[in-house]
């Protein structure tokens, strides 16, 4: 494909801004130093909350600073600074740690309610470009997000800084998961309607069909009632049970099909004569992918659900799991 010259200029920028940017994160990694770890450490000890505060765009990056957090094991919210010197510092209690983002360290509106922090009792972890501003000196741990220039080529609009300030937040959100031992199941219960938390939470159990839309026959009922059970309900089977209601075999339509072609007369036989003994079942509380493995590995469609005593309660359908996505 022939590219325009001034297409391909527009991406040779586009590229400059990247490797720029992403060299502010690598210069920085470089110089991580202890109290990073210092950092990581006051926030797993935490028994308060994580607030976050920035104004601005360093606002916008403590935002999402805080949602990350929140979604990897810690409780952990977003405090504009200008609220918060009109009221909203109430939410603060001295068992709390405040982030504070500034590239310069001087922002007016975070530094007015240092003091108040101060006399509340919160540990105060800075993220600036500024050591030696009133926020990094008057902070419990300042953090180095500093950047050589901004990738605007007029070097004001925040964009490296921001980018840098974002990174950091990141390396301190998952460095506290990991230190936290939070787990995927964890972040599965954070995650209830995403896919991870389909897959980490869902039980067969919570899906399954019951009661009467459950195809059950008795062992010494008919092939005639057992076709009946099966063509009634939506899954083209019916299980067969005992006299005291445990499973003993499955009736497929695949059974129904080599019955026909066996030329036998069958329609006198009982359900027990035509089943398939032992089939394959789940309980209640097989997760939901675990089900889903065994139909495709067993390149079947469906599979009752028993419980503790091999009496079925439950019927699932691979469609039941396909539609939750998984």
């Amino acid at each position: 494909m022939n590219v325009p010259p001034q297409n391909q200029h527009i991406t040779a920028t586009g590229k400059i801004i990247l490797e720029q940017e992403a060299s502010a994160i690598h210069r920085m990694a470089e110089r991580l130093d202890e109290r990073f770890a210092a950092a990581v450490e006051l926030l797993t000890l935490c028994q308060g909350k994580i607030i976050i505060s920035g104004m601005g765009k360093s606002g916008i990056i403590a935002q999402k600073i805080a949602a990350t957090m929140s979604s990897t094991g810690s409780t952990a919210l977003f405090l504009h600074p200008a609220d918060a010197a009109h009221g909203d510092l109430g939410i603060v209690n001295h068992d709390d740690i405040v982030l504070c983002l500034s590239k310069s360290g001087t922002t007016e509106e975070l530094n007015f309610i240092i003091p108040a922090l101060r006399q509340i009792g919160a540990k105060i972890i800075a993220m600036t470009g500024n050591q030696r501003s009133f926020l990094a000196m008057n902070a419990d741990i300042a953090l180095d997000t500093s950047v050589e220039k901004e990738a605007c080529p007029y070097d004001l609009a925040p964009t490296t800084s921001t980018t840098a300030m974002l990174a950091m937040g990141d390396a301190l959100a998952i460095s506290l998961m990991q230190q936290k031992k939070f787990t995927q199941r964890d972040f599965a219960l954070t995650h209830p309607k995403g896919s991870l938390g389909r897959r980490l939470t869902v039980q067969v159990g919570d899906i399954m069909a019951k009661g009467d839309a459950l195809p059950l026959v008795a062992a010494s009922a008919s092939v005639t009632d057992l076709i009946l059970e099966m063509t009634s309900k939506r899954y083209g089977v019916s299980g067969v049970v005992d006299g005291e209601g445990s499973l003993c075999g499955i009736f497929t339509d695949g059974d129904l099909r080599r019955l026909v072609q066996s030329g036998r007369e069958f329609l006198s036989l009982t359900a027990d004569s035509v089943m398939t003994a032992n089939p394959k079942t789940v309980t209640p509380g097989t997760m939901a992918t675990e089900c889903l493995d065994i139909l495709e590995t067993w390149r079947i469609t469906q599979l009752l659900v028993c419980d503790a005593s091999q009496r079925p309660v439950g019927m699932v359908h691979i469609h039941d799991l396909m539609s939750l996505g998984l």
